[in-house]
């Protein structure tokens, strides 16, 4: 259809064209992708066998939606992407505040407009891309703000009396007539904004200052919500819960490869960073098993969740921490190293809330120790348990690894140590060589580095050697040798 050929009602008459609810456009659209096998919600990763079957089947039922979950659980992203299943262009009488369908009008100006003009109406083309309308609900949203209220400006300058419906101005629910509209957070909303949309939901009619509409708007609702706000801030008043159709669970990635997929779709990276900032896969996996270790830690309050966000800001950050080291050491080119992972403990401090005992310890010391029981994770699916020795001919894979540490004087790894340099640390340690060879065959020669300093960070989590803390770096020592130096 040549949508900019059609100007007028009559013109849309003789073209054949009928309207139907923005829920049956929804379904009829849904139906026709699913024949033809296409893919509806784009880019939403880990939902494809639980999640998203049961949004289709809510759309499929024609249903109001509630979104339930933590947050950075793609929530908002799954109802933006709703928009893909709507028409590319709907018809509305023009100059309509509430986008007047022209067969069925719902406001006062659209039906005289209709009355007066006829097959002459005009009418304009609304793109799908404008038919999504969000709100953010905060304690302060009134019922003004999503129904409507009079206004006095317009009584004013029209000459009209309150007793006329003309000085209503309508709120945003009105003006997202044919549209889907979200109300996120919807637990923040206070009870008696909530009870405003009994009548909208169920009856179709609004009330507005003691003026009684019946405008039965075409709507498709999407609510979210986070489970928290329940029992932390407010809740969903039972009436509410009842007129919406189905309520849907969301939940985080069940594993490090699907977080992996998120994480490189959304990460901001520069081209510039990507150029020249090698990324280990060990190093893409560790920063994902942090975001894990933070959903099970005792330091971090789980009915909060931890955001998938959380995996992206540290991703990024890791990257900004090598650019910057590579900047100082004059590198033109460097890959990422365990020692960058410290300068992303401000993207872990920021988005996990802490319980009692996570205050007692600090918010940067949980972040260390979330990164240490990451590290720990990802070396024991790859290498052996430190298992103790029960007799004196018991014999340890890293044997030989503490070995040489106990001759040694200690090994130091700077923060911002050239790559030169830091490759030589790393490779006067003879036995690190023997144990990836034997325990991890499948290393590229431009992940090596990195999978050296895995295995001492490591093997410093599970107390086979030591690491201090010094203002320029890190030192690795033996800890029965590091205690006899000391006495």
């Amino acid at each position: 259809m040549n949508y900019s050929a059609i100007t007028t009602l009559g013109e849309l008459k003789a073209a054949g064209y009928q309207s139907i609810s923005i829920k049956d456009e929804l379904r009829n659209n849904l139906i026709e992708k699913l024949k033809n096998n296409k893919t509806v919600f784009e880019g939403v990763w880990g939902y494809e066998n639980t999640v998203i079957p049961e949004l289709e089947t809510a759309i499929l039922s024609r249903h109001n939606i509630n979104l339930l979950g933590l947050r950075g659980q793609a929530k908002t992203r799954l109802a933006r992407l709703m928009v893909n299943l709507l028409d590319e262009y709907i018809p509305i009488v023009k100059g309509s505040e509430i986008n007047d369908d022209p067969f069925q009008p719902l406001s006062r100006y659209a039906k005289e407009l209709i009355k007066e003009k006829g097959d002459k109406t005009p009418i304009t083309w609304l793109h799908r891309n404008d038919r999504f309308f969000e709100k953010l609900a905060t304690p302060d949203v009134t019922v003004a703000d999503l129904i409507g209220d009079v206004d006095p400006i317009k009584a004013a300058n029209l000459k009209l009396s309150y007793a006329d419906d003309r000085v209503i101005h309508f709120g945003m629910i009105p003006r997202a007539n044919s549209c889907i509209f979200v109300i996120n957070e919807i637990p923040d909303l206070q009870a008696r904004i909530q009870v405003s949309l009994f009548n909208i939901l169920q009856e179709g009619d609004i009330q507005i200052r003691g003026f009684k509409l019946r405008l039965p708007l075409d709507i498709q609702f999407v609510f979210t919500a986070n489970p928290e706000d329940y029992t932390n801030r407010g809740s969903i008043v039972t009436p509410l819960k009842d007129r919406i159709g189905s309520q849907i669970l969301t939940h985080y990635p069940e594993n490090v490869a699907i977080a992996q997929k998120i994480t490189n779709q959304e990460a901001n990276l520069l081209e510039s960073q990507k150029a020249t900032i090698y990324v280990p896969e060990l190093a893409k996996r560790l920063v994902e098993q942090i975001s894990f270790e933070a959903r099970k830690s005792e330091f971090i309050d789980t009915k909060s969740g931890v955001s998938a966000r959380m995996s992206i800001s540290v991703f990024e950050n890791l990257l900004s921490t090598a650019e910057r080291r590579s900047m100082l050491t004059g590198d033109e080119s460097t890959s990422v190293r365990l020692l960058d992972f410290l300068g992303t403990i401000p993207a872990i401090t920021g988005k996990v809330e802490l319980v009692y005992e996570g205050e007692q310890e600090g918010a940067s010391a949980v972040a260390q120790i979330l990164i240490g029981n990451a590290i720990k994770s990802i070396f024991l699916e790859n290498f052996p348990e430190v298992k103790k020795l029960k007799k004196a001919e018991d014999i340890s894979p890293y044997d030989e690894i503490a070995q040489w540490f106990y001759k040694q004087d200690a090994v130091e790894l700077l923060d911002d140590m050239d790559d030169g340099y830091f490759q030589n640390q790393l490779d006067e340690i003879k036995p690190l060589n023997n144990l990836i060879k034997k325990y991890y065959s499948e290393y590229t020669e431009k992940d090596i580095y990195f999978l050296k300093e895995l295995i001492l960070w490591s093997l410093v989590e599970l107390k086979v050697l030591n690491k201090e803390r010094f203002t320029k770096g890190f030192q690795f020592n033996d800890p029965l040798a590091n205690y006899i130096r000391g006495i």
